[in-house]
This record gives structure tokens, sequence and C-alpha cells, in this order.
């Protein structure tokens, strides 16, 4: 091969495995240490940015393989469709998992079908913009139906919401929002429920206004989405771009956050199932559910 073709066979040879690592579905897995010290475990699955479309029948089948993990209860943080037909597949493709204890919110493609866009202006466009500068169209995807099926078969909607749930004979008391990257989201300073066994944050979009709130309001456990683990990341360096104003570094995975003169918080932010469909690729960040087993916390003391 001629020299000045090298650089070409290296970038068809990252596109194409950019677009296989699409379908490399993985399953992560992370301890918690945050339920009260002697509790039994809990395990509880994450689910984010499905961006399902009906014909993404590996995905549907991936998907309803983790019903065989029991979770005892389901977080869905949003970004559940990619196309106007998407609420049967969805419905599917959680199956079983639609029979176990669930919350969810929504995130900005449960209510609007993707557009085409210019990647680098996602690449370098920081945190993005809210709805009215990004999105100047009426909301077109079948939200309010997925919200029915969902609630019908016993999830509950979180979106600008408090609620309790039983799972596993224990007592969760959790708060929502909607999307904040759409700007949807509406805080208010209720504390979180001490009497509760844990208390939970749920949002899509993991912005700092979202996490130090829920932080100084007392929650041990928030969870979000939206940043699909920077979708494109770089060996050594990690994520590209987060789409939101949370550093590179937390991207995915479980870190903590802290406020001044609070104590930390654990967060968790899914990598996401999906892309896109006019963003089909990911590269070193494969898509992702998690399940999460929280654990009673120990006697060496608080985190750090």
């Amino acid at each position: 091969m001629r020299p000045l073709l090298w650089p070409v066979a290296a970038a068809a040879a990252t596109l194409a495995y950019s677009v296989a690592e699409t379908r490399a579905f993985t399953l992560r897995t992370v301890t918690v240490p945050v339920l009260p010290a002697g509790s039994s475990p809990l395990r509880v699955l994450h689910l984010s940015d499905t961006h399902m479309t009906p014909r993404q029948h590996r995905k549907q089948q991936w998907l309803r393989g983790l019903a065989d993990l029991r979770p005892d209860l389901v977080v869905n943080t949003g970004d559940n469709l990619a196309h106007l037909d998407a609420v049967p597949s969805v419905l599917s493709a959680y199956g079983d998992l639609l029979d176990v204890p669930g919350v969810f919110v929504f995130g900005s493609n449960d209510y609007f079908s993707p557009t085409r866009k210019n990647p680098v202006k996602y690449l370098t466009g920081g945190t993005g913009v809210s709805s009215a500068g990004e999105i100047p169209r009426e909301r077109d995807l079948p939200f309010d139906e997925l919200r029915a099926a969902f609630t019908q078969r016993g999830w509950v909607d979180l979106n600008n919401r408090h609620a309790e749930v039983e799972v596993a004979g224990r007592r969760l008391s959790f708060a929502g929002v909607d999307d904040p990257h759409l700007e949807y989201d509406v805080l208010d300073g209720r504390p979180a429920d001490a009497s509760a066994h844990l208390a939970i944050g749920v949002a899509h979009a993991p912005y700092l206004r979202v996490l130090d709130r829920w932080n100084r309001s007392g929650y041990p456990l928030i969870m979000a989405g939206h940043t699909h683990g920077g979708q494109l990341r770089v060996p050594f360096y990690g994520a590209l771009v987060t789409n939101c104003d949370l550093d590179r570094a937390r991207a995915r995975g479980l870190h903590t956050h802290r406020t001044a003169g609070h104590d930390p918080s654990w967060l968790h932010v899914s990598g996401g199932l999906g892309t896109s469909p006019y963003a089909q690729v990911r590269f070193a960040c494969r898509p992702e559910a998690t399940l999460l087993t929280l654990t009673g916390i120990d006697s060496s003391g608080s985190l750090s």
C-alpha cells in the first residue's frame, strides 16, 4: 500500500469499528455502599438512552435477556425513542422488566424525533442550548403513549415528581425531574426523606444545577444518563464531550458529587444503550446497561 493511502485505510478501519461497536452491548456491574449498615443488598438495573427504532432487533433481543438478572428495581433515565413507531418495540424489548418495580424520567428523545446535525457542532458545542434554540418545533414522538404504557405496567413517573416505591420490602424515596437538557426540570428545596431506607434522585441529563440541589438536599444516590459515556472516547484521555456541563471525567460510571459543606452523594451516569440514527458510531465506548448492587455502608466511614 502506498504510504499516502495509509491514513485513508486507518480512517476507514476506525469508522468500521465504530459502527460495529454500536452493537457490542455490554452489562456493567458496580457495587454502591449506600444502604444503612447491615442491610441486605438491592439489585438495581439502570437503563438509559436506548434510542430505539423498530428495526433494531439485536438490541431488542439483548434487552429482553436482562430480565434474567432478576433485578429488584429498574431505573430508566430516558431517551427511549428514536422513531415515531418505536413504542411497541420499546415495550417488547423491556419485556418482563416491566413487571419489576420501576421508575422513569424522560429525555429529549422521548419528545422530539432525531434530526440530522453537524457532528462538529456536537463536539464543539459545550453544554448545548435550551429547547427554544435547539429544537424549534412541536413535540412529535408518542411520549404520552409511552408514559401510559409504563405506568399501566406499574413503573412510576418521576418527571418533576416525588414518589415512594416499595422494593424488596424496603421503602425507597425518589425525586425526579423532566429533562434538564431541555430546561424542563423543576427543582424544589424539599429535603430527602431521612426516614426512607434510601432516597434517590433521578434525572435524564446530569447538569450541575440538578446534582448540586440534590446533594444539598441530602440524596445519597443520584442516577442519570444522557452523556452516552462520551460516545467517542480516546484511550488514556476519555470522553471528548458530555453534551452538558458535567466534567468529562464523570461522563459514565460511578463517581461522587459534593457541594461545599455537605456529605458527598454517589453519582451513577449510564453510558447508554444507543445512538442517534444519524450518528450510529461509538468508539471505545460500548453501549451498556448497568446492574448496581446497593449494599450497606460498612464501618470504614463516610465517602471521601
